[in-house]
Protein backbone atom coordinates (compact mmCIF):
# COMPACT_ATOMS: atom_id res chain seq x y z
CA UNK A 1 0.00 0.00 0.00
CA UNK A 2 1.33 3.60 -0.65
CA UNK A 3 1.11 5.52 2.43
CA UNK A 4 0.37 9.00 3.57
CA UNK A 5 3.48 10.76 4.68
CA UNK A 6 4.25 13.40 7.26
CA UNK A 7 7.98 14.59 8.84
CA UNK A 8 9.48 12.46 11.83
CA UNK A 9 10.27 15.86 14.05
CA UNK A 10 9.78 19.41 13.93
CA UNK A 11 12.17 21.61 12.40
CA UNK A 12 12.53 25.00 12.88
CA UNK A 13 13.65 28.12 10.39
CA UNK A 14 14.05 31.89 10.55
CA UNK A 15 14.40 33.75 7.29
CA UNK A 16 13.20 37.26 5.60
CA UNK A 17 9.53 37.81 4.42
CA UNK A 18 9.46 38.71 0.76
CA UNK A 19 6.55 41.54 0.87
CA UNK A 20 7.45 43.17 4.21
CA UNK A 21 10.85 42.49 4.47
CA UNK A 22 10.59 41.00 8.30
CA UNK A 23 11.51 38.07 9.94
CA UNK A 24 10.00 35.63 9.88
CA UNK A 25 10.58 32.21 12.41
CA UNK A 26 8.45 29.03 10.74
CA UNK A 27 8.53 25.54 12.65
CA UNK A 28 7.40 22.63 10.64
CA UNK A 29 5.69 19.99 12.98
CA UNK A 30 4.99 16.35 12.04
CA UNK A 31 0.86 15.87 11.90
CA UNK A 32 -1.34 12.22 12.32
CA UNK A 33 -2.97 10.91 9.19
CA UNK A 34 -5.37 12.90 7.39
CA UNK A 35 -4.51 16.25 8.68
CA UNK A 36 -3.33 17.61 5.27
CA UNK A 37 -1.16 20.64 5.21
CA UNK A 38 -2.27 23.27 8.10
CA UNK A 39 -0.84 27.05 8.64
CA UNK A 40 -0.94 28.12 12.28
CA UNK A 41 -0.11 32.04 12.51
CA UNK A 42 1.43 32.01 16.39
CA UNK A 43 1.21 35.81 16.45
CA UNK A 44 -2.11 35.95 16.77
CA UNK A 45 -4.52 35.26 20.12
CA UNK A 46 -5.47 32.67 20.22
CA UNK A 47 -3.26 30.81 17.35
CA UNK A 48 -5.20 30.42 13.75
CA UNK A 49 -5.32 27.43 11.80
CA UNK A 50 -5.61 28.09 8.02
CA UNK A 51 -5.88 25.35 6.05
CA UNK A 52 -4.56 24.56 2.40
CA UNK A 53 -7.38 23.94 0.19
CA UNK A 54 -8.34 25.45 -2.96
CA UNK A 55 -11.41 27.21 -2.34
CA UNK A 56 -9.59 29.26 0.41
CA UNK A 57 -7.21 30.60 -2.45
CA UNK A 58 -7.73 34.36 -2.33
CA UNK A 59 -5.26 37.36 -3.26
CA UNK A 60 -2.84 35.42 -6.05
CA UNK A 61 -0.63 39.11 -7.07
CA UNK A 62 3.12 38.04 -6.34
CA UNK A 63 2.56 34.99 -4.49
CA UNK A 64 -0.54 32.65 -3.40
CA UNK A 65 -2.45 33.84 -0.37
CA UNK A 66 -4.96 31.25 1.69
CA UNK A 67 -7.45 32.27 3.91
CA UNK A 68 -9.37 30.82 6.92
CA UNK A 69 -13.01 31.53 7.29
CA UNK A 70 -12.30 34.22 10.03
CA UNK A 71 -10.23 36.06 7.50
CA UNK A 72 -6.91 35.35 8.52
CA UNK A 73 -4.64 34.49 5.93
CA UNK A 74 -1.11 33.14 5.00
CA UNK A 75 0.86 34.60 2.02
CA UNK A 76 3.36 32.64 -0.07
CA UNK A 77 2.86 29.39 0.54
CA UNK A 78 3.49 28.35 -3.19
CA UNK A 79 7.30 27.14 -2.67
CA UNK A 80 6.48 25.45 0.55
CA UNK A 81 3.26 23.54 -0.97
CA UNK A 82 5.79 22.59 -4.09
CA UNK A 83 8.27 20.75 -1.89
CA UNK A 84 5.94 19.28 -0.30
CA UNK A 85 4.33 17.75 -3.72
CA UNK A 86 7.47 17.48 -4.49
CA UNK A 87 8.67 14.75 -1.23
CA UNK A 88 4.74 13.39 -1.42
CA UNK A 89 4.26 15.05 2.13
CA UNK A 90 0.20 14.73 3.14
CA UNK A 91 0.35 15.77 6.61
CA UNK A 92 2.35 18.87 8.14
CA UNK A 93 1.66 21.71 11.10
CA UNK A 94 3.37 25.26 9.81
CA UNK A 95 3.45 27.33 12.44
CA UNK A 96 4.53 31.01 11.41
CA UNK A 97 4.71 34.12 13.38
CA UNK A 98 3.57 36.12 10.65
CA UNK A 99 1.15 36.88 7.66
CA UNK A 100 3.83 35.00 5.06
CA UNK A 101 6.22 32.24 5.13
CA UNK A 102 10.43 33.23 5.00
CA UNK A 103 11.28 33.77 1.17
CA UNK A 104 14.19 31.92 1.54
CA UNK A 105 16.16 31.56 -1.45
CA UNK A 106 13.21 32.08 -3.82
CA UNK A 107 13.12 28.46 -4.80
CA UNK A 108 11.74 25.19 -3.44
CA UNK A 109 15.17 24.20 -2.30
CA UNK A 110 15.44 25.19 1.22
CA UNK A 111 12.54 23.79 2.02
CA UNK A 112 13.23 20.36 0.66
CA UNK A 113 16.46 20.62 2.50
CA UNK A 114 14.94 21.35 5.95
CA UNK A 115 12.09 18.67 5.28
CA UNK A 116 14.68 15.83 4.47
CA UNK A 117 17.03 17.16 7.42
CA UNK A 118 13.73 16.25 9.38
CA UNK A 119 13.03 12.78 7.86
CA UNK A 120 10.17 11.73 6.14
CA UNK A 121 7.95 8.96 8.20
CA UNK A 122 5.04 7.19 6.58
CA UNK A 123 1.33 6.93 8.41
CA UNK A 124 -0.18 3.61 8.58
CA UNK A 125 -2.83 5.25 6.38
CA UNK A 126 -3.35 4.86 2.53
CA UNK A 127 -2.39 7.64 0.19
CA UNK A 128 -4.94 9.35 -1.71
CA UNK A 129 -4.52 10.73 -5.63
CA UNK A 130 -6.98 12.16 -7.42
CA UNK A 131 -6.64 10.60 -10.75
CA UNK A 132 -8.09 12.87 -13.73
CA UNK A 133 -10.50 11.02 -15.78
CA UNK A 134 -11.76 13.69 -18.46
CA UNK A 135 -9.94 17.24 -19.97
CA UNK A 136 -10.47 20.06 -17.97
CA UNK A 137 -9.37 23.57 -19.54
CA UNK A 138 -9.59 27.13 -18.08
CA UNK A 139 -8.88 30.44 -20.10
CA UNK A 140 -7.78 34.07 -19.54
CA UNK A 141 -7.15 35.88 -22.29
CA UNK A 142 -4.20 34.24 -24.32
CA UNK A 143 -3.41 32.26 -21.53
CA UNK A 144 -4.69 28.55 -20.57
CA UNK A 145 -3.81 25.78 -18.58
CA UNK A 146 -5.88 22.06 -18.96
CA UNK A 147 -5.09 19.02 -17.15
CA UNK A 148 -5.74 15.57 -19.23
CA UNK A 149 -5.77 12.36 -18.26
CA UNK A 150 -2.19 10.85 -18.03
CA UNK A 151 -1.35 7.52 -15.82
CA UNK A 152 1.12 9.55 -14.12
CA UNK A 153 2.04 13.21 -13.38
CA UNK A 154 3.40 15.40 -16.43
CA UNK A 155 3.74 18.13 -17.16
CA UNK A 156 3.77 20.09 -20.84
CA UNK A 157 4.96 24.00 -20.11
CA UNK A 158 5.24 26.91 -21.97
CA UNK A 159 5.89 30.11 -21.11
CA UNK A 160 6.72 33.33 -23.41
CA UNK A 161 8.69 36.46 -22.27
CA UNK A 162 9.68 39.09 -24.85
CA UNK A 163 13.19 39.97 -22.70
CA UNK A 164 16.13 39.02 -24.16
CA UNK A 165 17.57 37.48 -21.28
CA UNK A 166 14.94 34.73 -21.23
CA UNK A 167 13.66 34.26 -24.62
CA UNK A 168 17.34 33.08 -25.15
CA UNK A 169 16.10 30.18 -22.99
CA UNK A 170 14.15 26.77 -23.14
CA UNK A 171 10.49 27.97 -23.33
CA UNK A 172 9.26 24.84 -22.96
CA UNK A 173 9.50 21.61 -21.61
CA UNK A 174 7.96 18.19 -21.02
CA UNK A 175 8.86 16.63 -17.37
CA UNK A 176 6.92 12.99 -16.52
CA UNK A 177 7.73 13.29 -12.65
CA UNK A 178 6.60 9.59 -12.93
CA UNK A 179 10.32 9.34 -14.38
CA UNK A 180 11.87 12.66 -13.73
CA UNK A 181 12.76 13.71 -10.67
CA UNK A 182 11.17 17.05 -8.94
CA UNK A 183 14.20 17.60 -6.45
CA UNK A 184 16.96 17.28 -9.34
CA UNK A 185 14.76 18.92 -11.81
CA UNK A 186 12.40 21.75 -10.72
CA UNK A 187 13.07 22.10 -6.67
CA UNK A 188 15.96 24.78 -6.70
CA UNK A 189 14.78 27.27 -9.73
CA UNK A 190 14.08 30.43 -8.13
CA UNK A 191 11.72 33.30 -8.47
CA UNK A 192 12.30 35.78 -10.86
CA UNK A 193 11.69 39.62 -11.71
CA UNK A 194 12.16 42.52 -13.29
CA UNK A 195 14.12 45.87 -11.48
CA UNK A 196 11.55 48.25 -12.99
CA UNK A 197 9.17 46.37 -11.15
CA UNK A 198 10.81 45.80 -7.96
CA UNK A 199 10.78 49.67 -8.06
CA UNK A 200 7.72 50.02 -8.77
CA UNK A 201 6.41 47.49 -5.65
CA UNK A 202 8.99 48.81 -3.29
CA UNK A 203 6.83 52.23 -3.40
CA UNK A 204 3.19 50.15 -3.04
CA UNK A 205 5.20 49.18 0.22
CA UNK A 206 5.41 45.37 -1.53
CA UNK A 207 8.22 42.82 -2.33
CA UNK A 208 9.98 44.83 0.36
CA UNK A 209 12.03 41.56 1.23
CA UNK A 210 13.14 41.09 -2.67
CA UNK A 211 16.43 40.96 -2.99
CA UNK A 212 19.28 39.07 -5.37
CA UNK A 213 19.43 36.84 -2.74
CA UNK A 214 16.01 35.55 -2.95
CA UNK A 215 15.01 36.17 -6.94
CA UNK A 216 16.65 36.39 -10.32
CA UNK A 217 16.89 39.81 -11.02
CA UNK A 218 17.03 41.44 -14.46
CA UNK A 219 17.21 44.77 -16.15
CA UNK A 220 16.42 45.26 -19.49
CA UNK A 221 18.78 43.34 -20.72
CA UNK A 222 20.54 40.62 -18.67
CA UNK A 223 20.52 38.77 -15.35
CA UNK A 224 22.14 41.02 -13.28
CA UNK A 225 23.31 37.92 -10.29
CA UNK A 226 26.41 37.63 -10.56
CA UNK A 227 26.47 34.34 -9.94
CA UNK A 228 23.76 33.56 -13.15
CA UNK A 229 21.65 30.82 -13.51
CA UNK A 230 21.08 27.95 -11.84
CA UNK A 231 19.56 25.95 -14.77
CA UNK A 232 19.47 26.80 -18.26
CA UNK A 233 15.75 27.48 -18.55
CA UNK A 234 15.55 28.57 -14.52
CA UNK A 235 12.69 30.95 -15.29
CA UNK A 236 10.65 28.28 -17.20
CA UNK A 237 11.28 25.77 -14.27
CA UNK A 238 10.07 28.01 -11.30
CA UNK A 239 6.97 28.49 -13.19
CA UNK A 240 6.35 24.43 -13.31
CA UNK A 241 7.88 24.83 -9.50
CA UNK A 242 5.23 27.17 -8.52
CA UNK A 243 2.30 25.39 -10.28
CA UNK A 244 3.02 22.22 -8.65
CA UNK A 245 2.64 24.02 -5.47
CA UNK A 246 -0.56 25.76 -6.37
CA UNK A 247 -2.11 22.22 -7.80
CA UNK A 248 -1.41 20.70 -4.53
CA UNK A 249 -3.52 23.13 -2.46
CA UNK A 250 -6.25 20.48 -3.20
CA UNK A 251 -4.99 18.40 -0.14
CA UNK A 252 -3.91 15.29 -2.84
CA UNK A 253 -1.44 14.40 -5.53
CA UNK A 254 -3.04 14.73 -8.65
CA UNK A 255 -2.67 12.01 -11.89
CA UNK A 256 -2.80 13.59 -14.77
CA UNK A 257 -1.03 16.19 -17.58
CA UNK A 258 -0.93 19.80 -17.04
CA UNK A 259 -0.76 21.35 -20.66
CA UNK A 260 -0.20 25.03 -19.38
CA UNK A 261 0.29 28.46 -21.55
CA UNK A 262 1.92 31.44 -19.64
CA UNK A 263 0.04 29.79 -16.37
CA UNK A 264 0.54 32.29 -13.47
CA UNK A 265 -1.26 31.74 -9.28
CA UNK A 266 -4.40 32.86 -10.66
CA UNK A 267 -4.81 30.55 -13.54
CA UNK A 268 -3.33 27.44 -11.58
CA UNK A 269 -6.08 27.95 -8.92
CA UNK A 270 -8.88 28.41 -11.35
CA UNK A 271 -7.87 25.35 -12.40
CA UNK A 272 -7.50 23.24 -9.63
CA UNK A 273 -11.25 24.74 -8.93
CA UNK A 274 -12.78 23.66 -12.31
CA UNK A 275 -11.26 20.43 -11.33
CA UNK A 276 -12.80 19.82 -7.89
CA UNK A 277 -15.73 21.36 -8.86
CA UNK A 278 -16.44 18.73 -11.99
CA UNK A 279 -16.64 15.49 -10.10
CA UNK A 280 -16.75 13.89 -13.55
CA UNK A 281 -13.48 14.53 -14.74
CA UNK A 282 -11.80 12.65 -11.61
CA UNK A 283 -11.59 10.22 -8.76
CA UNK A 284 -10.10 9.40 -5.87
CA UNK A 285 -7.21 6.12 -6.24
CA UNK A 286 -5.35 4.06 -3.58
CA UNK A 287 -2.45 2.01 -4.83
CA UNK A 288 -2.15 -1.22 -2.80
CA UNK A 289 0.94 -2.46 -5.32
CA UNK A 290 4.14 0.43 -4.64
CA UNK A 291 5.42 -1.07 -7.89
CA UNK A 292 2.60 0.98 -9.24
CA UNK A 293 3.63 4.66 -7.60
CA UNK A 294 2.66 7.10 -10.26
CA UNK A 295 4.79 9.67 -8.89
CA UNK A 296 8.47 9.34 -8.20
CA UNK A 297 9.17 10.15 -4.76
CA UNK A 298 12.31 10.05 -2.88
CA UNK A 299 12.32 6.77 -0.73
CA UNK A 300 11.80 7.78 2.88
CA UNK A 301 14.66 5.99 4.56
CA UNK A 302 16.83 8.67 2.10
CA UNK A 303 15.86 11.63 3.51
CA UNK A 304 18.94 12.48 5.82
Amino acid sequence: MIKQRTIKQSVKETGIGLHKGRKVTMTMRPAPANTGIVFRRMDLSPPQNIHARAQSVGDTMLCTCITNEEGHSIHTVEHLASALSGLGIDNIIVEVDSHELPIMDGSASPFIFLLQSAGIQELDAPKKFIKITKTVRVEEDDKWAEFRPYDGFKVNFKIDFDHPAISQTRQHVELDFSKDSYVDEVSRARTFGFMKDLELMNSMNLALGGSMDNAVALDEYRVLNPEGLRYSDEFLKHKILDAVGDLYLGGNSLIGELVAYKTGHGLNNKLLNAILKDTNAWEYVEYEDESRMPIRYIEPALAF
